[in-house]
């Protein structure tokens, strides 16, 4: 069952699935433009020659990487793998992309005797280094067959959600406009707080066991409470992603304010500069919006001697 894959994008998220593919005993090819990446993955058991050199052998190829464009440059763009791919390979897309954009690489793929498993991710860095992520995927038969090897070494939970691709894209859209939501509003109740007097901490310690509480709420809080904004998902990550959420809701012709509202705070807080800072970064805006003072790390650290 031990297979040849290729992962295109060795961020927080494709390392960790990269290095959860070497576990599970895959032979592992890494392709990123900081080739330091690259060179950490061999250090993890990861094939050390470039991927290009192995693109022929490859059962399975995953790419990871940013959006929409990035994914068709490295599959279809001047220097794209896709060509290089023998038929019959799966290529795993788990960018954050519109549904219209998903069916149009598989028909691409499909005419190079490829298949093509929509499949964006969920669950962080973290996961993704354990192998635990959710996919939410859709494709034929032969996708998913194809794909199982990998998908059983990355994921916890694989949501097959058809074999029309588009339809796990259309339903990681959902997620995201929750996910992108319910940071915003956890800035927006931490910062209000502080307003009345209730500290981060008090505010951390009460709401996880209370209705209000959400997965962002308990991920993201202990960032703000302990000053520390090392982007595990970054603030910039959400102007696309809820971008994306807003033209599908266009094209729907469905009305999404709040989703509109959350994605303004993001882009508030790229414009002042915090876009490549963790997401919670997004109550920077608010507090500065409101003269307030969020904890920094030095104050954490006292409390930790104290």
């Amino acid at each position: 069952m031990n297979k040849n894959i290729g992962v295109i994008g060795l961020g927080s998220m494709g390392f960790g699935m990269a290095t959860s593919l070497v576990r599970a005993g895959h032979r592992v090819w890494g392709a990123d433009v900081n080739a330091e990446r690259v060179e950490a993955l061999a250090l993890k058991g990861g094939n050390p020659a470039p991927l290009p050199e192995a693109a022929h052998d490859l059962d399975i190829l995953v790419v990871v990487v940013l959006n929409a464009d990035q994914t068709r440059e490295v599959l279809f763009g001047k220097t794209g793998i896709a060509g290089q791919l023998k038929p019959g390979t799966v290529v795993i897309s788990c960018a954050t992309v519109a549904p219209e954009f998903a069916r149009e690489m598989a028909e691409l793929c499909a005419a190079k005797g490829l298949h093509y498993l929509d499949a964006p991710i969920s669950g962080g860095s973290v996961k993704a280094a354990e192998g635990r992520l959710s996919i939410m995927a859709s494709g034929t038969p032969e996708a998913f067959s194809t794909a199982q090897p990998a998908l059983n070494a990355m994921a916890e939970t694989v949501f097959e959600l058809g074999e029309t691709p588009g339809s796990g894209s259309a339903m990681k859209a959902v997620n995201q406009l929750l996910a992108g939501v319910h940071i915003a509003t956890m800035a927006e109740a931490i910062t209000f707080g502080m307003t009345q007097g209730i500290t981060p901490e008090q505010i951390l310690d009460v709401i996880p066991k209370c209705a209000g509480t959400s997965w962002m709420f308990e991920n993201r809080a202990p960032h703000i409470v302990a000053g520390d904004y090392t982007p595990h998902s970054s603030v910039n990550i959400w102007p696309k992603d809820l971008g994306i959420v807003l033209d599908i809701a266009r094209s729907a012709r469905f009305s999404a304010p709040v989703t509109a509202a959350a994605l303004q705070q993001f882009l508030a807080a790229a414009g002042s500069g915090l876009g490549h800072e963790d997401d919670a970064a997004v109550a920077k805006v608010y507090a500065r919006n409101a003269g307030i003072s969020l904890p920094d790390p030095s104050s954490a650290q006292t409390r930790e001697r104290e």
